[in-house]
């Protein structure tokens, strides 16, 4: 078959002067000063002589019968009594049952894992500059020196302890804070290499006021959140209808993007050094914006959201009235307001307004 592939006169020519290979591998004289080498030269030119003579051009093919007594699925079915299948087609355990239970799952880390996600098998710009230089400035300007025998200031209890005042608060536990939340916020810690701030995560949330009167308003939403975040958004239904805004139960009314990993320090990376930029009149994200717990949030109108370059660049895709604006939280693994402040700054997201920690 290779020699029908081949022109007529190179196969003419193969034909009629068909060289063997082991002309090219004689063995070369030469003079040594030693019985010893002489004698292994010899071995390795006997070596040599031993190869197959003929070429892959030359070689006659297999015969018939044994290409027809090929079958790879009869070996397979043979082969299914040898090995044990308990031991080669391991499968992790979909739920997990508790601690004590005897089946774990395996750590996402493992392959075997059904969360396993493989990678990174490359950082992106924003990544590498956190780990080179963000992560060591940001170590250096928030270190606090205590020399040894520093005593830390007292703290007040968090807890509101009972006065005893009523034999019904004996060995009842604490009260919360005061205020209609009642929330514990978290306690800020010093920075050191341990805790240095990184990103964790963004969530992007778009809430579609027009999707009540007309379902396409949700669908261009839904289009254009995945272009810009390149993650399936995931629609929301209210729970409770108001009939003031036409708003009734089980409508879908809201899409949400989760980013992790690379995908978040893109997306991130995109929002600072080519979107903000571009709007108009733009001062920075407001100081007051946070949650107390190391989370950052700002929003996107509608004329925002036309400077991505997912979007720019095929803006007719899009009807413009119905290119929705949306929310951008930026989740850290700072445990304030303050240090989430820092990381985002020096990553070049700019501040105004009243700093609220």
């Amino acid at each position: 078959m290779a020699l029908q592939e081949l022109p007529s006169a190179l196969r003419q020519l193969m034909v009629r002067h068909p060289r063997p290979t082991s002309r090219c591998l004689t063995p070369i004289s030469r003079r040594y000063a030693s019985s010893e080498a002489a004698a292994v030269q010899e071995e390795a030119s006997e070596d040599l002589m031993d190869l197959e003579s003929d070429s892959a051009l030359t070689s006659t093919a297999e015969p018939a019968t044994k290409v027809a007594d090929y079958d790879p699925i009869k070996r397979v079915e043979n082969r299914k009594g040898q090995l044990p299948p308990s031991r080669y087609q391991y499968r992790s355990p979909r739920y997990y049952r508790g601690p004590l239970h005897p089946h774990q799952p395996p750590p996402s880390s493992d392959p075997a894992s059904r969360e396993f996600v493989p990678g990174p098998f490359s950082h992106t710009r924003l990544e590498q500059t956190w780990q080179s230089t963000i992560a060591q400035d940001l170590m250096t300007l928030n270190y606090v020196h205590k020399p040894p025998g520093t005593v830390d200031h007292v703290k007040s209890e968090r807890l509101r302890t009972w006065d005893d005042s009523s034999p019904y608060h004996k060995n009842r536990p604490k009260r919360g804070p005061r205020g209609p939340e009642g929330v514990l916020r978290m306690i800020e810690q010093d920075i050191t290499w341990r805790n240095i701030p990184t990103l964790t995560g963004i969530v992007v949330h778009s809430m579609v006021k027009g999707a009540a009167d007309d379902s396409s308003h949700l669908h261009v939403a839904g289009m254009a959140l995945q272009a810009v975040t390149g993650v399936r958004p995931k629609v929301h239904r209210v729970k409770h209808g108001v009939s003031q805004f036409g708003i009734r139960e089980n409508m879908p009314i809201s899409l949400t993007c989760t980013l992790e990993r690379q995908q978040a320090w893109d997306f991130l990376d995109k929002c600072i050094n080519l979107v903000l930029p571009k709007i108009k009149d733009w001062d920075g994200v407001e100081g007051t914006t946070g949650d107390s717990s190391g989370n950052i949030t700002w929003g996107y109108t509608r004329e925002g959201a036309m400077l991505f370059p997912e979007i720019e660049v095929n803006y007719d895709m899009y009807p413009p009235k119905l290119i929705p604006g949306f929310h951008v939280t930026v989740q850290t693994s700072a445990k304030s307001d303050r240090h989430a402040r820092l990381l985002l700054a020096a990553m070049g997201l700019p501040f105004k307004g009243k700093l609220i920690d």
